[in-house]
């Protein structure tokens, strides 16, 4: 028996715990609780869970995600790192980030309280009334596979009390959706990955508004829960495995009669627990509760809702119909297999514009120092059509220039965002020709869903009205970079409009309001749900995206 040492950046005592020969670090790390951020779920491929061993050893598989100079400076991929010693490990500044410093749509804003009062009064203006039969205060969840946000309400008034949000303490078991229901598989893991969304997410948040508000827990009297499909079985501790396999049928669509009580959540332990309705596997209750906001049920023009976050969900239609599907665009919208990728949180760049002549990048970095640490999805499609643009890149995602950001290697060539001097951790910051097929897999995911939506109601792009985009992503997305890069279809400016955080709105809506809830639950069923991994024409249309902006470059002038 060894033991396995944790240094935590701001945490004074060391976490000290016994281990096996050949356990792996990052498995250790998990399962005492401290923070790793590992998209890839341990996979290798990712080389975001990097620890440095300041003392001691152990086995090692060198990644290519890791410099030899770093390699040899201590530096090691937990994942890829197993016990054959004592060892001491000391985590990164950023590794526990995920959890705190996500920039998101939480109604913290002015902007983002100004659309959420905007919707309220819309929804309610359709004729829907408020009121529900519980009084006191109530609390709407918006269960994301990243973040985490959370409202605290006055019922009688609807008035927004306090607010939080949190990283989804489920990232450590992966990016996306698909990583977290194979982890959920695993011995113990259906708990493991119930506890990380409710007890360490989810309950601080309720905490947390709660003491703002200054009330008590037993004067919170109802509940709202919006999530995708996957996260509000994960949540509940349902099986999650039917929602990978064929015929992808999950373990629920509508869930009943749950408690605050037996969802061991604090407050009036009587309080209902509403879950916004789901409609597929991929197509959840997050979805629902958005469709309420944005009003499409009302409306007689063709309309896109799309929301941008780990995952891509999108509806199509209008008063008569909806359709809807999900996209696997990946973690590359969050940072996720990009090697200097990040979500949006201090040090990540959130906008690009670059010179045409010199190549020399003019960047917005979020926080105070203005030091590099990395990119979040918004500067990854700034910085990709600003190559394009620029003609430093091709089609294909491949460097056509020289200059002194350009670094060719062996394998693959890159474009220095921030040099050294100019980055948080003293070394290049570097987007390479992996990263951008990476991406442009991620964009065309979008573009080909929305494509093959049209083709099963046998219609075109020039028949969309209006596009309303949702999600932390889509508030610092510039439309016309999303646009010139083939990720959302070439329209008229003024046909696009950023709506926030619809699921919280919608949840909110839910909150107040025991029509609007029923609303909700009718818009579910009414919906129809579209998967396009049995889609045929599907993988075409993915195929014919695989470039910037696309192989059919009319779609585009």
């Amino acid at each position: 028996m060894y033991t396995i040492s944790f240094k935590i950046p701001g945490q004074r005592n060391d976490v000290k715990v016994p281990a096996n020969k050949g356990e792996n670090i990052l498995d250790i790390a998990r399962n005492n609780g401290v923070d790793i951020d590992a998209p890839c779920s341990g996979s290798g491929t990712c080389g975001k869970c990097v620890v440095r061993l300041i003392s001691g050893s152990c086995e090692s598989i060198k990644n290519p995600h890791l410099a030899e100079e770093d390699y040899e400076d201590g530096w090691r991929l937990a994942c890829q790192s197993t016990v054959n010693g004592d060892a001491v490990f000391l985590l990164p500044a950023m590794a526990g980030t995920y959890k705190t410093g996500i920039d998101t749509a939480d109604l913290s804003s002015p902007k983002e309280l100004e659309l959420y009062d905007r919707s309220i009064d819309a929804i309610f203006a359709t004729g829907l009334a408020r009121g529900v039969k519980e009084s006191g205060y109530g609390i709407a969840i918006d269960i994301g596979t990243t973040t985490v946000t959370g409202a605290l309400l006055d019922l009688s008034t609807g008035k927004v009390m306090a607010k939080a949000s949190r990283g989804n303490g489920q990232i450590r078991y992966g990016a996306d959706v698909i990583n977290r229901i194979i982890q959920q598989g695993k011995p113990g893991g259906i708990e493991k990955l119930r506890s990380a969304v409710c007890e360490e997410t989810v309950v601080p948040i309720i905490r947390t508004m709660i003491n703002s508000a200054g009330i008590g827990e037993n004067d919170v009297t109802r509940m709202v829960i919006a999530g995708n499909t996957t996260m509000e079985h994960l949540f509940v501790g349902a099986d999650g495995s039917s929602i990978r396999l064929e015929p992808y049928v999950p373990e629920f669509l509508e869930l009943h009669g749950k408690t605050a009580g037996e969802l061991r959540l604090p407050v009036l332990p009587d309080a209902p627990v509403i879950f916004a309705p789901n409609v597929g596997s991929y197509v959840g209750g997050d979805i629902t509760a958005g469709i309420l906001d944005t009003l499409l049920w009302t409306r007689d023009d063709m309309s896109l809702f799309i929301d941008l976050g780990t995952n891509g969900e999108l509806v199509f239609g209008n008063a008569d119909y909806m359709l809807t599907c999900a996209c696997s665009a990946g973690p590359a919208f969050e940072g996720g297999d990009i090697s200097c990728g990040m979500r949006a949180t201090d040090g990540a760049v959130e906008a690009v514009s670059i010179d045409a002549e010199t190549m020399e990048p003019e960047l917005t970095v979020i926080g105070e120092t203005g030091k590099v640490a990395g990119i979040c999805g918004s500067g990854l499609i700034d910085t990709i059509a600003e190559l394009f643009r620029c003609g430093i890149i091709d089609a294909k995602g491949k460097f056509i220039r020289e200059g002194k950001r350009i670094k060719r290697g062996e394998d693959v060539s890159s474009y220095v965002i921030a040099f050294a001097d100019e980055s948080k951790y003293g070394r290049d910051v570097e987007l390479n020709e992996s990263d951008i097929d990476n991406f442009i897999r991620a964009k065309a995911a979008i573009f080909s869903a929305i494509r093959s939506m049209l083709n099963a109601v046998d219609m075109s792009i020039d028949d969309i009205d209006n596009v309303m985009i949702a999600g932390g992503i889509g508030s610092g997305i510039d439309m016309e970079n999303a646009m010139r890069i083939g990720m959302l279809p070439k329209q008229p400016m003024e046909k696009y409009r950023y709506i926030g955080n619809s699921s919280l709105t919608g949840a909110c809506a839910m909150l107040i309001s025991d029509e609007a809830t029923e609303k909700v639950f009718e818009l579910g069923r009414n919906t129809t749900y579209m998967e396009l991994s049995t889609e045929p024409r599907y993988m075409d249309e993915f195929v014919a995206a695989c470039f910037i902006p696309h192989t059919d470059a009319s779609l585009f002038d």
